[in-house]
């Protein structure tokens, strides 16, 4: 049974994979193409600075593949894959949950369990390490923020499974209404300490002594040794599109997930309609 629920939660998840790469293909895409406009302006007056002020330029990364295959082959293939691993780790998570949150139907289950993975994958640890675009975030911090982010969506994680066990538990004392808010109050309060002790990104060590002491790791406006700004910082309205964006992908993608998983999981749950028997000859009335 449980290796028949992964294997729908894989194919789920890679029919749902898609649509959010068709999604994000229309609406994220301009976004990326915007802030590489900007990094390559930004680059190019970098490179007038340097030039004025007698330093050698850098020379240029060669790119791999072409903007093209990135935004169409590269990325389609890896949000395919990735809705694959998320539909086969819902399905996981389905068959762990299934009997033992209360007697739900299938499809409820299958949509509260999506619900958890959306929140606990991605959006709560969005809130502390939102999603960027290209241009923004140095190279010498990938390895830090790479980190960071993964202790968020354990933390996440654990204590959004801690919630429901305590809320379960909470459940004959205080009614489920009571438990559920109780539960989420804990998980809030967990993660907000979490989220209060970890660094900014703008704090890291390399940022710090490179870039000064800001929250963040956004470009600032590019100035020359007098202070005047040469280029502006990036913009705001294309960061905030492309957060946007990049959260309305995924609320696709779990969404796809749970409505789709669960009519075939309530098909493969439901118990077989015992056949009837097979019609004899009609016995005369009476006899």
């Amino acid at each position: 049974m449980e290796k028949k629920l992964i294997l729908r939660g894989i194919i789920v998840g890679a029919f749902a994979g898609l649509l959010a790469f068709i999604f994000a293909r229309i609406f994220a895409e301009p976004q990326i193409n915007k802030a590489i406009d900007y990094e390559s302006g930004r680059d190019a007056a970098q490179a007038a600075l340097d030039k004025a002020a007698g330093l050698p330029a850098a020379a240029a990364d060669p790119d791999l593949f072409s903007r093209t295959v990135q935004a169409d082959v590269g990325i389609g293939v890896g949000m395919v894959f990735f809705g694959m691993a998320m539909g086969a780790l819902f399905a996981v998570a389905y068959a762990v949950c299934l009997g033992r949150v209360g007697n739900l139907r299938a499809r409820n289950l299958a949509l509260l369990v999506a619900g958890g993975g959306f929140l606990g994958i991605y959006l709560v640890p969005f809130l502390k390490y939102p999603a960027n675009p290209p241009a923004i975030g140095h190279e010498d911090t990938i390895k830090d923020r790479t980190g960071l982010y993964l202790v968020m969506v354990v933390c996440s994680l654990a204590f959004l499974v801690g919630a429901a066990v305590l809320g379960r538990r909470l459940r004959s004392r205080f009614g489920n209404w009571n438990a559920t808010l109780l539960a989420a109050g804990a998980f809030v309060v967990a993660i907000g300490v979490v989220m209060a002790l970890l660094p900014e990104l703008g704090h890291l060590a390399y940022n710090k002594e490179n870039f000064g002491n800001h929250a963040t790791e956004t470009p600032l406006p590019l100035t020359d040794d007098k202070g005047r700004i040469v280029y502006p910082g990036f913009p705001a309205d294309v960061l905030f599109s492309f957060r946007f964006y990049s959260v309305a992908a995924q609320l696709l993608l779990w969404a796809v997930i749970g409505l789709c998983f669960g009519p075939l999981a309530e098909r493969l749950l439901a118990p077989r309609t015992a056949p009837a028997p097979s019609a004899g000859r009609a016995e005369p009335v009476g006899a």
